[in-house]
C-alpha cells in the first residue's frame, strides 16, 4: 500500500508539473495555451479593465479588453485581434502576455451587439453560434472597427503613436487584411490566417509577419502567392512553417505530438522580437 501510495503520488506530481510548464507559463514565456488561460488572468499583477470603444457611423460600442504594461515611459500598441471563436480567455490571456512584454494590448470583442440580447461573444448560446456569427462578419465592417480601437488606443495618454495588429486563425487572416487597409499600420503580425488576394497587397505599407503550422494546407497554400507579390513590390513578409505543427498551434499546445508547443516556443519569441522592432 505505501508502494502505491508513492506511485500515485509521483504521478500527481509528474502531471502537474506538465501541466504547469504547458498550461500556466511563468514570466518572460509564452501565452499560456487554452486551458490555463483563465488561472494565468486571475494571477496576473497587471492593470487590465473593459473599456467601450464607439464606431463612427454605429450604434455599436465595442466591448474590448485592455492591458497596460509596467513601464515608466509611453508604449506602443497592439491590437489583438480574436479568433474564430470569439474573444474568449485565451485571447485574453495572450493579450496580457503582449502588455507583459511592453504593449499596451487591446482586444476588441467583434461581435459586440450582435449576440442574443444585444451582446457579444459570451451572449452566444454556443461555440458553434460564435463561429457562424464570426464567419458572418463584412470585411468593412471588420476594418470599421479596427479603425474605431486604433482611434482609442491612439488617444490614451500612455501610448505612442505606433501600433501593430497580431490576428488569430480567423483574425490572423483580417489581420493581414487590415495592412491593406490601413496605411498608418506600423506592422501586422499573422497567426495562422489565410493571405489576402495577391491583387490587393499593392497598397501594405506596413511589415507582415506570418506564422504557420506546416499540417494547415488550407492556410499555408495561400503563402507563396502572396511571399512572391510581396516581393516583387519590394514590401516585407517575413514567413516562418512550423514542422508538424497543425492550425491554431499556439491555442492548442498540447496537440500534434509536441510539435504544436514547440512551434509555440520559436513563434512566440518571433513575434515579440518583430513587434519592438517596428514599434520601439
Amino acid at each position: 500500500m505505501p508502494a502505491k501510495k508513492s506511485l500515485i503520488l509521483f504521478c500527481a506530481v509528474i502531471a502537474n508539473l506538465l501541466f504547469v510548464s504547458v498550461c500556466r507559463p511563468e514570466a518572460g514565456s509564452i501565452p499560456p495555451s487554452e486551458a490555463g488561460a483563465r488561472e494565468v488572468l486571475d494571477k496576473s499583477p497587471r492593470h487590465s479593465e473593459w473599456v467601450k470603444i464607439p464606431v463612427p457611423g454605429s450604434e455599436t460600442k465595442l466591448d474590448s479588453f485592455i492591458v497596460y504594461p509596467e513601464r515608466g515611459d509611453k508604449a506602443p500598441v497592439v491590437i489583438v485581434i480574436m479568433e474564430i471563436y470569439g474573444l474568449t480567455d485565451w485571447i485574453r490571456a495572450v493579450t496580457d502576455n503582449l502588455a507583459r512584454e511592453g504593449f499596451i494590448a487591446v482586444a476588441p470583442d467583434l461581435l459586440s451587439g450582435r449576440g442574443p440580447g444585444g451582446g457579444g461573444t459570451g451572449a452566444f448560446p454556443g461555440r458553434d453560434d460564435v463561429v457562424k456569427a464570426v464567419s458572418g462578419l463584412s470585411s468593412a465592417d471588420v476594418t470599421s472597427m479596427l479603425n474605431a480601437v486604433k482611434d482609442y488606443a491612439a488617444a490614451l495618454p500612455a501610448a505612442t503613436e505606433k501600433f501593430a495588429t497580431a490576428g488569430f486563425c480567423w483574425g490572423g487572416g483580417k489581420s493581414f487584411s487590415y495592412t491593406t487597409a490601413q496605411p498608418k499600420l506600423s506592422a501586422g503580425v499573422v497567426y495562422y490566417g489565410v493571405s489576402p488576394p495577391v491583387e490587393e497587397l499593392d497598397s501594405i505599407v506596413a511589415p507582415v509577419l506570418g506564422l504557420y503550422g506546416e499540417n494547415d494546407a488550407r492556410v499555408v497554400s495561400t503563402i507563396k502567392p502572396a511571399e512572391e507579390k510581396m516581393q516583387k513590390l519590394g514590401k516585407t513578409f517575413v514567413t516562418h512553417t512550423y514542422k508538424g505543427a497543425g492550425h491554431g498551434f499556439l491555442r492548442a499546445q498540447e496537440g500534434m505530438e509536441g510539435a504544436n508547443l514547440e512551434a509555440a516556443k520559436q513563434a512566440w519569441p518571433t513575434t515579440i522580437e518583430f513587434l519592438k522592432k517596428y514599434l520601439e
